[in-house]
């Protein structure tokens, strides 16, 4: 049995907030993955929680419902790749983790005067390096199996309405996805 497939693994993943998290997850990657689509060279972005998730893009309102209907669709009809996206926070913060210890690791040993650090510096880079190139594919495999779910279940739609959302670029505009089930 593999860890994913372990019986604690599955009761946390399948806790009800965090089940709704990875739903929704999944569902705003669909989602985004369509409006790039009808949208291409548009910057978008997402966050999920549990009562459902925020897009921020300038497109309009008609669109996102359009995009959100069609990707949960989708999703029940078996296109579950929809839900992983090479974009994620998921991948940034696996090939962070991933390169800032391969880095850290090359470090040890290596003395405490700056210039026996400044020699270990390109094995820190070559570390670094070959985490990145590892951490493509297990931050997707990550995705899959851990923070989101291509099922999307008893997932529904209840709500879509733009709102004002302080911070983002002023450009984009800020949609509201409001889940249920």
């Amino acid at each position: 049995m593999g860890f994913y497939e372990s019986t604690w693994v599955q009761s946390v993943l399948n806790a009800p907030a965090i089940s709704r998290v990875r739903r929704n997850h999944g569902l705003e990657h669909a989602t985004l993955a369509l409006l790039s689509q009808r949208y291409p060279r548009q910057n978008m972005a997402g966050h999920s929680d549990t009562g459902g998730f925020w897009l921020m893009a300038d497109v309009p309102i008609e669109a996102v419902r359009s995009a959100a209907d069609d990707a949960l669709a989708r999703l029940r009809a078996g296109e579950s790749g929809l839900a992983v996206h090479p974009n994620c926070g998921t991948n940034f913060a696996t090939a962070g983790v991933m390169a800032g210890l391969a880095a850290g690791l090359a470090m040890l040993g290596g003395g405490k005067r700056v210039r026996d650090k400044l020699e270990r510096l390109p094995l820190a880079v070559m570390g670094a390096t070959f985490a990145l190139i590892l951490a493509q594919p297990l931050g997707m495999r990550i995705q899959e199996q851990v923070t989101t779910s291509g099922e999307p279940g008893e997932l529904r739609i209840v709500d879509i309405s733009q709102r004002q959302r302080g911070g983002f670029v002023s450009s984009m505009k800020a949609y509201r996805v409001t889940t249920e089930g």
